[in-house]
């Protein structure tokens, strides 16, 4: 666990103490040689539980892949800002790069931990360096907006959370994922235990974001740099999930009938968020929103308990995670030649940067979960778990399947096709940074069809 911790850690004084002239490879070459090791995460020696142990840390299946994608995105994060933070002066690009260094740590912390008041700590400490680099870096005036929706949002949902672990703690007598699932299940009858249940889940329903509690989702999106969009849909909403699958185990006798009203707005969520899809005109807005629809799906195969619906969740989390991140770096490669995110304003792209469209074209089909990826692979285990459980849900999940892959064709067509609007007369060729970052994001997807296992979670 140390191996890969410590290096993060001592990435931000080199990024202090490196010239200028090297700042962005040397940052860039560390972070990948920390993110290729910490892929010996994926070999657990250890068939069940946990390897990697030490006093407070320890990864188990479920936290490996969410690991590995943590400290996969930090490199990638850095290709893609380099365009975007070249005016500033280089005090300031070492700030922007020692707070995605930070925000690397604290997730690591967050995923590897094995006390819950340390992962509490850690899923709250996320907050600070995202807040900073939406509001200090984004790119329009209403950023401040976005910052403090985010924060509130997140803030009115965690604190329940951590009265609701201080009592765990009082009754159990430990927080310690490696004895809480031995500890006897608590008899959850009265009223409050079902305040307490609630209390438990709304932080993670909210990060997730659940249909309903979103609003915070889309203006952070919007407004947040690229880096800050990457970090947010690969890996911050997946905090969401996580611990929604590490509490489930102590919520027991409650859950299957208090789990009825979540489950609904996630799957009516799927449909409605994919229709709010359906008429943006923001190239961000869109990306941002079926965000939502797909964690809707991963929530609702989380709720229902079942084997299927936990390895499904984790799977499509991964494979969003990588999906969603390439998609909002294709945004951020037309906002910087266009500087709109309209998408009426800057489509046809296909005439001027044809390659670039091959890119569209295969992050599009990732999105709307074309066959053998991993996207499919989950949205099938959650839809199928969730038929199981009651057929009524196959009317939503399909509905949802269908807006995905509308919205998703309507994206990748305004974008490309279609005639050059007459205002663009020069845009830059694409470079080869460019092509890197998305390489970097879409074949280790395609890689993964070959070996899911790595992927599919302590259920299997």
């Amino acid at each position: 666990m140390l191996k890969i911790l410590l290096p993060t850690i001592m990435l931000v004084p080199t990024i202090w103490a490196i010239p200028t002239k090297h700042l962005w490879s040397t940052a860039l070459s560390y972070s990948l040689i920390i993110s290729l090791t910490s892929l010996t995460w994926l070999k657990s020696s250890a068939e069940s539980g946990w390897s990697f142990l030490s006093p407070y840390m320890a990864t188990d299946p479920l936290s490996t892949p969410l690991l590995a994608l943590t400290c996969w995105l930090l490199p990638l994060m850095i290709l893609a800002s380099q365009n975007h933070t070249a005016s500033e002066p280089p005090s300031r690009q070492r700030t922007y790069i020692t707070l995605l260094t930070s925000l690397q740590i604290f997730l690591i912390m967050a995923f590897g931990a094995t006390e819950l008041i340390m992962f509490y700590i850690m899923f709250e400490a996320t907050l600070i360096p995202t807040l900073v680099i939406i509001t200090r870096w984004g790119n329009q005036t209403e950023r401040l907006n976005a910052g403090t929706y985010f924060l509130f949002y997140t803030l009115a949902g965690s604190l329940p959370l951590l009265v609701a672990l201080l009592l765990l703690q009082n009754s159990t007598g430990t927080l310690s994922l490696l004895t809480l699932q031995y500890t006897p299940s608590l008899q959850l009858s009265s009223f409050a235990d079902k305040l307490w249940w609630a209390g438990c889940l709304l932080a993670f329903l909210v990060k997730m974001p659940l249909y309903g509690a979103h609003l915070w989702l889309p203006k952070a999106h919007v407004e947040a740099p690229i880096a800050g969009s990457m970090v947010l849909a690969a890996v911050l909403l997946k905090l969401g999930g996580y611990g929604m699958m590490r509490m489930m185990i102590m919520l027991e006798p409650l859950t299957k009938e208090l789990s009825y009203p979540f489950i609904i707005f996630a799957l009516w969520g799927v449909i409605m968020t994919g229709s709010i899809c359906l008429r943006q005109t923001d190239l961000k807005s869109l990306i941002a929103y079926s965000s939502v629809s797909h964690m809707g799906l991963v929530a609702a195969g989380i709720l229902i308990q079942t084997p299927w619906g936990f390895t499904g969740a984790l799977i499509l989390m991964i494979a969003h995670g990588l999906t969603s991140s390439a998609l909002f770096c294709l945004a951020n490669t037309n906002y910087e030649r266009t500087h709109s995110r309209t998408m009426v304003l800057a489509r046809g792209l296909q005439m001027v940067l044809p390659l670039m469209t091959a890119w569209w074209f295969i992050a599009s089909l990732a999105n709307l979960a074309l066959p053998p990826l991993p996207n499919l692979m989950g949205e099938l285990m959650i839809i199928t778990s969730l038929f199981h459980w009651s057929w009524w849900t196959i009317a939503l999940t399909g509905a949802g399947t269908l807006i995905t892959a509308s919205y998703s064709l309507y994206m990748f067509l305004m974008t490309q096709r279609g005639p050059l609007p007459t205002h663009i007369i020069s845009l830059d060729p694409t470079h080869s940074r460019e092509h890197l970052l998305l390489a970097l994001h879409l074949l280790p997807l395609a890689l993964l069809v070959s070996k899911p296992e790595l992927i599919w979670g302590w259920t299997a």
